[in-house]
């Protein structure tokens, strides 16, 4: 998960002090970056090792956060698997704004290193089994990815709203998920939303969950909206992400 819109904040000049470094050496992993890929204009596909992965328990949902520069200022993703045997997980990041965020995401490349926090509980999903629809954003295909990875079994729908559906299309078949995909062009004033609302409302009458991520806005709007077609709370979780001009979300 990655805000696609960051405030343009300054890293301090000369890098952590001391206490950032010995709080970064007694917090944080070390791993190092063993491939990027980048997916479309925006999104990067990032794979990251360590030794200190290996035989870490790890279910989708869950967050990583990687530091930047500094143990006070990291920015939060969604790992989209993980591989305790190897000490091997990777994540989708997305670059949208002037923020340190989108600059590692732009610039990371094979043999970087980077220091980690995590993976740490973020997303209380309550339906380990089950159909769910996954409703969000860009920051949220990681989480599609996630999901659909750990049981293969599992009736997983997306639906996701994006700045360029001819963009988006590629990325969801690279990523294997472009048959149970749904993609809405983000429009002025938010006029797609009414779409993703009819798009979600075909699913009421099943017994399938309802994963809210991304944008706060648009989740707060899609979560009204299944509350009036009488969604129980129980089939409802919700996460947002990221707000336009906010910091601190994950």
């Amino acid at each position: 998960m990655m805000p696609p819109v960051e405030s343009a904040d300054r890293p301090a000049a000369g890098g952590p002090g001391r206490l950032g470094r010995a709080l970064m050496r007694l917090l944080t992993t070390h791993a190092t970056v063993v491939a990027s890929e980048p997916l479309g204009a925006r999104l990067r596909l990032v794979s990251l090792e360590s030794p200190a992965f290996r035989g870490i328990e790890w279910s989708p949902g869950q967050k990583i956060q990687i530091a930047m520069g500094s143990a006070f200022a990291a920015r939060t993703y969604t790992p989209i698997e993980w591989s305790a045997a190897v000490g091997r997980t990777g994540i989708l990041g997305c670059a949208h704004g002037d923020g340190p965020g989108s600059a590692w995401v732009r610039t990371v490349r094979p043999g970087d290193g980077c220091d980690i926090f995590g993976p740490r509980r973020s997303l209380a999903l309550r339906h380990p089994s089950g159909p769910l629809a996954v409703v969000g954003d860009e920051t949220s295909i990681g989480l599609a990815c996630a999901l659909m990875r750990q049981d293969r079994s599992r009736s997983v729908s997306c639906h996701f709203e994006v700045d360029d559906v001819g963009d988006a299309g590629p990325i969801m078949t690279t990523l294997g998920i472009d048959a149970v995909t749904t993609l809405y062009g983000r429009r002025p004033g938010d006029g797609h939303l009414a779409e993703m609302e009819d798009g979600l409302s075909a699913l009421v009458g099943t017994d399938a969950s309802f994963v809210l991520t991304g944008k706060a806005g648009t989740i707060q709007r899609l979560r009204q909206s299944l509350k009036r077609h009488a969604v129980p709370a129980s089939r409802i979780v919700a996460k947002a992400y990221w707000a336009p001009g906010k910091t601190g979300l994950d």
